[in-house]
């Protein structure tokens, strides 16, 4: 079964206040789900027309258990708190194998 990725690329931070408080139940709500946070890095190398922000990384055993995740009533709960305090870009790739 393929894994599932959660990949955020944040745009800007327009409230870092709203971003913690969405840190704090969006980490327990994506373990809790079965993902495992592989990079939220604040160091980044941009190339093309990319942008050098925040990036997050979370494996899944599976690209139905990241959809489900996202879904989920923890991480509904962290969306709600991180409102419009950020603009990102937020993908579920399903992995090769």
């Amino acid at each position: 079964m393929a894994k599932g990725y959660r990949v955020s690329v944040h745009r800007t931070i327009s409230d870092p206040e709203r971003l913690a408080a969405y840190d704090k139940p969006a980490g327990p709500a994506v373990k809790a789900a079965g993902g495992r946070l592989l990079s939220r890095g604040s160091q980044v190398v941009a190339h093309d027309t990319g942008i050098a922000e925040r990036t997050v990384l979370i494996e899944f055993d599976s690209f139905e258990q990241a959809v489900a995740a996202r879904a989920s009533a923890g991480y509904q709960e962290a969306l709600a708190a991180l409102a419009d305090g950020v603009e990102r870009d937020f993908r579920i790739v399903e992995g090769l194998d």
